[in-house]
């Protein structure tokens, strides 16, 4: 994550965007277009359409959160489906500080790279952020009360939460999620691989919100420059350097008096 963030929800906004319009390089700021005007020429065509492509498909509406994972197999594994489906946020939590999430780059083919992940200690301290910006958490949990996944609005900000392998949805979760979600099974087993799942509750969201509002991804123009100014900038370890070459040049042009 290289452009500044925001420490909050913005209060004229109606769903979550992380981003300010603002990369710091030392004591000098740069746009996103000014990063874009830097670092873009650099890249071949393909690669830059290729990332304009991935961007008008992102969405911050739809987040997935995997709660209490042991395997990171699993975790990278829910990480490729989250990029591969246009999902931008996705969200660790583990009580455990030893068994953080760490990179499994030849299971995730190195999707982490782009997106953005927020590590938590706990489901409160993570579902109250989430909540504070604006989603209602979803728990894949079978039981009597859930919802199927197929009647659910998908339009609505929603994080969808995953857990354990074994033991499931945390109590904590649950008692504090905003409803209670599962896939109908039709087989003799009543559960699926937890990346199976969150892929399977990703796909559907991404359908269901391509088939209601025409397309999954939801930025606005402001939003698709600012986010792919922070693609360019994550591109390589080159990106940062000529975005700070381009903040020094800056610094020393003269001021042009306006007339």
């Amino acid at each position: 994550m290289k452009m500044e963030r925001r420490s909050g929800m913005d209060i004229n906004s109606k769903r979550w965007f992380p981003y300010l319009d603002r990369f710091k390089c030392g004591s000098e700021s740069l746009s996103s277009r000014e990063v874009i005007e830097a670092v873009a020429p650099v890249l071949m065509e393909e690669r830059k359409e290729r990332l304009k492509r991935v961007v008008r498909n992102r969405s911050y509406s739809v987040c997935l959160v995997v709660e209490g994972l042991c395997d990171f197999g699993n975790v990278s594994a829910t990480f490729r489906s989250a990029d591969a489906l246009g999902l931008q946020s996705v969200h660790v939590v583990s009580c455990d500080s030893s068994k953080r999430y760490r990179e499994n780059r030849h299971v995730s083919m190195g999707a982490e790279k782009w997106l953005d992940i927020e590590l938590w200690n706990s489901p409160k301290e993570c579902f109250k952020v989430l909540k504070s910006r604006g989603y209602r958490i979803a728990t894949t949990h079978v039981g009597m009360d859930a919802v199927s996944i197929y009647d659910m609005d998908w339009s609505r900000p929603t994080a969808i939460v995953v857990g354990n392998e074994n033991r499931g949805i945390s109590d904590e979760a649950l008692e504090l999620s905003d409803l209670h979600c599962s896939i109908p099974m039709k087989g003799m087993v009543d559960s699926f691989n937890v990346s199976v799942a969150a892929g399977i509750v990703m796909h559907h969201a991404v359908c269901d919100r391509t088939m209601h509002l025409g397309s999954h991804g939801d930025l606005n123009e402001d939003e698709s420059q600012i986010l792919l100014a922070e693609f360019l900038l994550r591109h390589n370890n080159s990106s940062i350097s000529i975005a700070n070459e381009y903040a020094k040049r800056k610094a020393h042009m003269p001021l042009i008096p306006r007339l």
